[in-house]
């Protein structure tokens, strides 16, 4: 245990965190998604991990430490639902109160489909699979930057 540090983050996913930098993707995913395979292919190359977690409960872990990008319109993404990508069913309903309360304010995700979300996901630094077995628990976040202080 660390102090000040949200005692769900392991020391794998610290490491990983604190190794990215700005403009890099980090990839949630529920226990469906192939992420052992995935994440061989990520710049990591090695699954990380959260198992007893959802996917809110991982993402409120992950944005306790590491901002996001607030340069672009792909900070946060989900998995479009086939045959229906406007749809948000409530695990990603969940993701998106986590991420509204952690930037203070309705900054809504984008919509990414499945095909294309595994292609973000091979090219993301890292991949954490969650204990989420809901369907559709699938997630990027983009790494913002922490500025000086004043």
């Amino acid at each position: 245990m660390l102090k000040g540090i949200d005692p769900r983050l392991n020391a794998d996913v610290l490491y990983a965190l604190r190794a990215m930098g700005h403009g890099d993707a980090l990839i949630i995913a529920d226990t469906n998604f192939p992420s052992d395979s995935v994440a061989r292919e990520t710049v990591l190359g090695e699954l990380l991990r959260m198992e007893n977690l959802t996917c809110a409960e991982a993402v409120q872990a992950v944005l306790s430490v590491m901002p996001l990008d607030t340069f672009v319109d792909d900070f946060a993404g989900r998995m479009q639902v086939v045959d229906a990508p406007d749809d948000v069913p409530p695990v990603q309903a969940e993701v998106q109160q986590v991420i509204d309360k952690a930037e203070g304010r309705a900054r809504p995700m984008i919509g990414i489909e499945r095909f294309d979300f595994y292609d973000h996901a091979r090219r993301a630094y890292a991949v954490i699979q969650t204990g989420e077995r809901r369907f559709y628990g699938c997630f990027l976040l983009r790494k913002g930057v922490i500025g000086p202080e004043e």
